[in-house]
């Protein structure tokens, strides 16, 4: 199908004029637009800015949590391997929307040199950024629920961040192995970005039903997600085990809160990135107890090494039972 030349013009200019990005996938909220019938839709993309809590939460302020993704449509997650996103300004700029005939490298549909920049923020497409290397990263999250009125930010944690981006158009996120299975109907997936100024200092949030694929563990759980604190240049101060999404300059419901300049002298942004002790990637750190059975071998391995061979199990008991109760004061 050929598109009209008005349609494609009027596209050009929006792609100009007004773009923001979020992530667009078959299993969305919002899919062709809060009306379920506009291909030519940025409803996921409107900033989210000094909202109250059940305005911005699932992007209700437009109506996209009212609008469901179509029954059978999922985001698949592969766990143990890596799944590509479409970051873009407007749906009619992916694989969506006009059989993906206007989309380019680019979240806008424009072309672009590879190494796009502008000193002060680039503006087409809007990235709030000055060069890739300055893109302050963007989340994958999930929630073991099915009913996405469910979904809080306390059950909504964080497996995968890709710094550096957005930036182009597709974006790669590394899903941790061992992720366990949905239940049926699937779980309830977001996405979310935060940019470090260059603009509003608002932020961006958008959900997907998924489900999870490949290499999974039944057996496993993720552990109740806290929120992340600014830790740059002080690791000791980076919130350990799974993490919520950042939530940020909204009227309720923020979960951190910065001031000052950051290590380069700019004003403190909430990001994904080593900022706020997210790693670039999977986030293996998720499962329930995680952190203490890696500390646990830590431990037990550093007691064979320096105590003499004929230790017996017993002793090696007790300092396991000793550190638990330490672990457990502790937290």
């Amino acid at each position: 199908m050929q598109l009209p030349l008005a349609l494609v013009a009027t596209l050009s200019a929006a792609a100009l004029v007004h773009a923001h990005i979020a992530a667009f996938t078959k299993g969305m909220w919002c899919i062709n637009g809060s009306t379920g019938d506009n291909f030519n839709s940025d409803d996921p993309v409107l900033p989210l800015y000094e909202l109250e809590f059940d305005q911005w939460w699932m992007h209700a302020s437009n109506g996209c949590n009212q609008r469901p993704p179509n029954p059978g449509d999922f985001l698949t997650l592969p766990s143990g391997d890596s799944v590509v996103l479409e970051l873009a300004s407007n749906q009619a700029f992916t694989s969506l929307s006009y059989g993906g005939r206007l989309t380019s490298d680019w979240p806008n549909g424009q072309d672009y040199p590879d190494n796009n920049t502008n000193p002060s923020c680039i503006t087409a497409p809007n990235l709030h950024t000055q060069n890739q290397s300055m893109a302050a990263g963007t989340a994958l999250a999930i929630s073991y629920q099915s009913d996405i009125t469910k979904v809080t930010p306390e059950n909504l944690a964080v497996i995968s961040v890709a710094y550096n981006t957005p930036f182009k158009r597709l974006a790669t996120y590394q899903i941790p192995d061992g992720l366990p299975p949905c239940p049926e109907g699937g779980c309830i997936c977001g996405w979310s970005w935060i940019p470090n100024g260059c603009g509003q200092p608002n932020m961006y949030f958008s959900a997907s039903r998924c489900q999870v694929s490949g290499n999974t563990d039944s057996s496993k759980s993720l552990g109740s997600p806290k929120p992340a604190a600014w830790c740059e240049g002080n690791s000791t101060a980076c919130v350990k085990g799974p993490k919520q999404m950042l939530y940020w300059h909204q009227a309720s419901g923020n979960n951190i809160e910065v001031s000052g300049y950051d290590l380069s002298g700019e004003p403190k942004s909430p990001a994904y990135n080593a900022k706020c002790g997210f790693a670039d990637g999977a986030q293996s750190d998720i499962f329930d107890d995680e952190d203490l059975s890696i500390s646990e071998s830590i431990l037990i391995k550093s007691l064979r090494s320096v105590r003499d061979a004929n230790d017996s199990i017993g002793e090696l008991d007790v300092e396991r039972q000793r550190f638990r109760r330490a672990r457990k004061n502790i937290g």
